[in-house]
């Protein structure tokens, strides 16, 4: 079955960077377009990047453009997000997530505090 796992999360200073990992099993990873989400308390989940399955196209939320940068390893079925510059406001649970024949599947996700 379909696995997404998450790591990587943690608690940051402000202005200080992590790399989350989302692992794939399950499924060919190689053939799927992979995002990142983000869900902060009392907040709607909101869609930060998105990256095409081959990583040559990427998208960003405006909200974090120019912070962060998404990235896949297909070899090893592994999703990356390296966040830099982190404020307060990125404090969320981030999820991956990919769409298989119309089954929207998620991980449990990485809990990421920023605060000091």
């Amino acid at each position: 079955q379909v696995q997404l796992v998450e790591s990587g999360g943690g608690l940051v200073q402000p202005g200080g960077s992590l790399r989350l990992s989302c692992a794939g099993s399950g499924f060919t990873f190689s053939a799927y377009r992979m995002s990142w989400y983000r869900q902060a308390p009392g907040k709607e989940r909101e869609l930060i990047a998105t990256i095409t399955s081959a990583g040559g196209f990427k998208n960003y939320a405006d909200s974090v453009k120019g912070r962060f940068t998404i990235s896949r390893d297909n070899a090893k079925s592994t999703l990356y997000l390296q966040m830099t510059s982190l404020k307060p406001e990125d404090t969320a649970m981030y999820l991956c997530s990919t769409a298989i024949d119309l089954n929207l599947y998620w991980g449990q996700g990485t809990q990421v505090t920023v605060s000091s």
